[in-house]
């Protein structure tokens, strides 16, 4: 019997010893759960919603960009091509300024020249304009030579044109400009 009396008492002791562990770990949670502030859901639907907006604002952005990017790549395609051609443009002129607009070969040079400009034209290609006040942004200053009675950083002289790609310069007018 005593040996029951002891069974009994040892299982006693292990139940005590249980519920004071299990009591120790409500006290526990009890504390972690003082100390983190329970989420409201409303506030976090809020958040995700913040989230997805700025995520969809983000992406219409880089579409914009990416498509900004696509015209800009469409529009100056053949800016390597063109800046190619400027030198027979350069040889066209100078020989329709050597040549006699009488002659027949003459007269033939200036159509194609005419035409080629007109399909440039058509490409974007416009001539800068090289008269007047120096532009850094747009002339390129060869010489710099002093005259009486101009004022300074004025153009005196072009000495090759220049062109621009639609708004862009794809070569500066080389010019002769006052001190």
């Amino acid at each position: 019997m005593d040996d029951v009396k002891q069974e009994k008492v040892n299982s006693e002791e292990t139940d005590f010893e249980e519920t004071e562990i299990e009591h120790e770990n409500i006290e526990q949670e009890e504390e972690i759960s003082e100390e983190i502030p329970e989420k409201n859901p409303t506030d976090e639907k809020q958040i995700l919603k913040d989230q997805l907006l700025r995520l969809q604002a983000d992406f219409e952005n880089f579409r914009n960009r990416k498509e900004k990017e696509r015209l800009s790549t469409i529009k100056y395609a053949n800016e390597g091509l063109i800046v190619k051609l400027l030198s027979v443009v350069d040889n066209l002129e100078r020989a329709l300024e050597k040549g006699n607009s009488e002659d027949a070969f003459c007269q033939g040079v200036k159509m194609i020249y005419d035409e080629m400009m007109k399909i440039l034209t058509e490409a974007g290609l416009s001539e800068v304009e090289a008269d007047g006040v120096f532009d850094p942004n747009l002339h390129h200053a060869v010489f710099a030579e002093e005259k009486e009675g101009v004022e300074p950083d004025r153009i005196l002289e072009v000495l090759q044109k220049g062109y621009c790609l639609h708004e862009r310069v794809i070569r500066p007018a080389m010019v002769k400009v006052s001190k």
